[in-house]
């Protein structure tokens, strides 16, 4: 009876597991080959949105925590080492035929991926879609090569090195900022045409003719391409070296300095108005003024040279006041600035403190100092402009005072450095004026005195030194006393 009951148990676990394994044997769905809504991929920043389509039976067969996802092959569609660029969340797929959306790794960058579709519960995995381009432009603006300079020479026999500027003039995009990139240079055939003619970052010109690079983005279209350089071989004598100004010619001295660049050689030397500029001797010249600059290029067994009359494109100023001005204390000097800026905006400042109630282009004062006016442009070239000047109260010769004084200190501070008397005994008085040292002998003397004793350096050999004076008016009136110098 025992052993009856042993064999029922055993024959029911065995039913059990036939029943459960039948079951994951029917749970089991197959996916088709998905369908690609493109025929190219062409990523970038501002795109990469793609779409395939599939179907899978049968739909009941979804477990609810199932999920698909989406792999990639390599660039060449080997699915050795896959990459999952999309996976959907549990159970949010659940009928059939399916579109799920992607995007590319920014490392894409091939002619043959392909895709293929997987789930989890229960696992299954499509065929492979059909081989498709796909390029993540990741550099997709133009950019310069031979620091934009449009010509390039080299003596015959010789070559010229093309590169890919970096970061190069302005606000050049360097491709070369992204290691992942390649390139393909190209020589025009004609208005329209060109013919391949290397990889690299640089190109080796051994033949006349015009050239440009491409980032290599296979059968995409791109906007990552360089400007033209016509090269030409010299054969003997001297070429056309071409001067390309970086903020462009005329230039906006607000933006900086620009950058005078010529095309590659040997050595240089730069000049400015027929003049050699010291130092001057790179490919690359710096300067924030107008004039003619000349540039005289090494090449080996020939030589180029060329020039630029660069313009600046400052706006003109005036003020109409000298760099020092005098006015007597009661007085005011008016100030007036003349210019050709657009929307001129003025500030003015004194002893370096910004004036705030005065905006305008004229202004009008009787405070002694130091002045500034700064003009600005503010709009299209954004540069400035700044005057610089004082204004100080007129020196009076014959100030009044009340008492002849008896002390000199000469010492060039401002302050008593002459012998000061009062008008009535200065020049047009018809004064007689006379001073002498302690042993009587005559410094000074004269009917027409200027309140400017002494003039000169007395050779002082004490501290401090004792003249005397005798002032004698038209009228016979005289004052003596004396003059105590203090070194």
């Amino acid at each position: 009876m025992y052993t009856t009951k042993i064999v029922y148990k055993l024959y029911f676990v065995l039913c059990f597991f036939v029943l459960l394994t039948q079951e994951q044997l029917n749970a089991q769905i197959v996916i088709g080959t998905p369908n690609l809504g493109f025929s190219q991929a062409c990523a970038s920043e501002t795109f990469n949105n793609y779409s395939t389509t599939f179907v899978f039976s049968p739909e009941s067969a979804l477990n609810t925590s199932n999920q698909f996802s989406i792999e990639m092959s390599d660039a060449d569609g080997d699915f050795s080492d896959p990459i999952t660029i999309f996976t959907s969340t549990a159970g949010s797929v659940t009928t059939s035929p399916a579109t799920l959306n992607f995007s590319l790794p920014e490392t894409t960058a091939g002619e043959n991926y392909k895709i293929r579709i997987k789930s989890s519960a229960p696992a299954a995995t499509s065929s492979n879609s059909s081989a498709f381009a796909a390029y993540y432009k990741i550099q997709d603006s133009p950019f310069t090569i031979n620091n934009l300079v449009a010509t390039a020479a080299y003596c015959s026999g010789g070559n010229y090195l093309l590169t890919i500027d970096n970061p190069g003039s302005g606000t050049n995009d360097s491709p070369l900022n992204y290691p992942s990139l390649t390139y393909n240079w190209y020589k025009e055939t004609g208005p329209t045409t060109s013919v391949f003619v290397a990889e690299g970052e640089t190109l080796t010109v051994s033949e006349e003719g015009t050239y440009f690079v491409e980032t290599n983005y296979g059968t995409c279209t791109s906007n990552s391409f360089s400007n033209r350089v016509t090269v030409s071989e010299v054969a003997s004598g001297e070429a056309n070296a071409e001067i390309v100004s970086s903020l462009g010619n005329p230039f906006c001295p607000g933006s900086g300095v620009t950058t005078l660049t010529t095309l590659t050689g040997n050595s240089y030397q730069w000049f400015k108005n027929g003049t050699v500029i010291p130092d001057a001797t790179n490919q690359m010249y710096e300067t924030n003024e107008s004039g003619t600059y000349a540039v005289q290029v090494d090449l080996g067994n020939c030589s180029a040279i060329g020039a630029i009359e660069l313009v600046s494109e400052l706006f003109e100023a005036a003020i109409n006041v000298d760099i020092e001005n005098t006015i007597e204390e009661d007085e005011s000097l008016s100030i007036e600035i003349t210019t050709t800026a657009n929307n001129p905006q003025f500030e003015w400042y004194l002893d370096n403190v910004l004036i705030t109630d005065v905006t305008e282009a004229n202004y009008e004062t009787s405070t002694f100092g130091s002045y500034k006016v700064i003009i600005t442009e503010t709009s299209g070239c954004i540069a400035s402009r700044e005057f610089e000047f004082e204004i100080n109260e007129a020196y009076d010769p014959f100030p009044e005072v009340e008492k002849i004084p008896n002390v000199v200190s000469p010492n060039d501070d401002g302050f008593n450095d002459t012998w000061i008397i009062p008008t009535k005994y200065v020049s047009g008085t018809n004064t007689k004026v006379m001073i002498m040292t302690n042993r009587g002998k005559v410094v000074l003397q004269t009917d027409d005195y200027q309140n400017n004793w002494p003039q000169e350096n007395l050779n002082l050999t004490n501290i401090n030194q004792v003249f005397y004076y005798v002032i004698t008016t038209s009228d016979n009136d005289i004052k003596k006393g004396s003059i105590t110098v203090v070194r």
